[in-house]
């Protein structure tokens, strides 16, 4: 299946998706949803998603789209000292990913990751995008733009890895439809065109060896670069 790219979102659309993540939001975003969202309404508990860390993140890794910082404080590093870099637009995240992590001297770089990286940060063996793509705008054939430039990011052998909502392939109960529509609608949410079928097209057309499973409402993936 090909995905054909269309144009680039606009700024404002770019930044409804992550302008909700306020210091005060952050503040009740791990109880609000990592403790009670991801169990009771996407039916996907919490360490489900920190096994995916644990799994794959590397000693040389990049996080792009950064939270709380909530997995990469609780993950295991392969080393006591990893080479970490966190990616976001948002500034305030950014602060307290970077604050919450401060024990691993984060470099931390504000950035919109539907334009390559900077050559500078250099390559990875570990990229996670948690949580990332269903707040994107656009269908997934704008959003394989990102996995472009992540997958230029990596090492050969780099492994990609993360979790994402999408609309169809998975089992979504009544309140998963509901609140998922509700922030559609507010535009912290943009997913309602992502498929499985066009996702499992944009990872595969991108790297090699690539595992997707699902857990409730969410879609957890695992893809390596050439």
């Amino acid at each position: 299946m090909t995905l054909d790219p269309q144009v680039l979102p606009t700024d404002e659309q770019i930044r409804a998706g992550h302008a909700a993540y306020s210091p005060g939001l952050l503040k009740w975003y791990d109880f609000l949803v990592l403790n009670v969202t991801n169990r009771w309404i996407w039916h996907c508990p919490t360490q489900g998603l920190l096994d995916l860390y644990d799994a794959h993140v590397t000693a040389n890794h990049l996080e792009v789209g950064v939270g709380t910082g909530f997995f990469l404080d609780r993950c295991r590093f392969p080393t006591p000292a990893p080479r970490l870099v966190l990616a976001d637009l948002n500034e305030h995240c950014l602060a307290a990913a970077s604050h919450r992590v401060a024990r691993y001297a984060p470099a931390t770089i504000h950035h919109d990751i539907f334009q390559p990286l900077p050559a500078a940060l250099g390559k990875f063996d570990s990229i996670g995008l948690n949580y990332v793509l269903h707040c994107l705008p656009g269908d997934m054939a704008t959003k394989a733009l990102v996995l472009d430039h992540l997958a230029a990011a990596l090492n050969p052998g780099g492994v990609l890895f993360g979790s994402t909502l999408l609309v169809d392939g998975v089992q979504h109960s009544f309140l998963a439809r509901r609140l998922m529509a509700h922030y559609n609608r507010v535009k912290i949410f943009d997913n309602l065109h992502d498929r499985r079928a066009h996702f499992d097209a944009a990872l595969a057309a991108r790297f090699r060896d690539v595992r997707i499973d699902t857990a409730g409402s969410v879609t957890r993936f695992v893809a390596r670069a050439a």
